[in-house]
């Protein structure tokens, strides 16, 4: 069950990127190019970028952003305790007003350990 909010979420998205891209609006385009190339390795190596990103999007209450930036952490091979001691600083900057994106975040993260577990 808890796979499926990941597998459902990275269907919306592309699916979704998709349709956007086929508009072929070019400053549409250079947001996502600029978005994929910010997030490559340079003097910060992408754990720490994709740390960044989570607070951001959680500090800006995006959850689609935190649901992208956790699989990216992920996959980048972050533990647990680094992504919610990241999102504990999130929360501290955003204040309680993360709280409810806190608890999708864990959820989320949740669904990600469970589904490569």
């Amino acid at each position: 069950m808890a796979e499926n909010i990941v597998d459902e979420f990275n269907a919306y998205r592309s699916r979704m990127n998709d349709r956007i891209l086929a508009d072929n609006n070019k400053l549409v385009k250079r947001i996502f190019n600029l978005d994929t190339n910010a997030y490559m390795p340079g003097a910060l190596d992408v754990r720490t970028k994709e740390l960044l990103g989570l607070v951001a999007s959680a500090v800006l209450r995006c959850d689609d952003c935190v649901k992208y930036h956790l699989e990216q952490c992920h996959k980048a091979g972050l533990s647990g305790e680094e992504v919610t001691e990241a999102l504990g600083i999130a929360t501290l900057v955003g204040g309680t007003i993360v709280v409810p994106h806190l608890r999708r975040a864990y959820e989320f993260w949740d669904a990600l350990e469970e589904k490569t577990s």
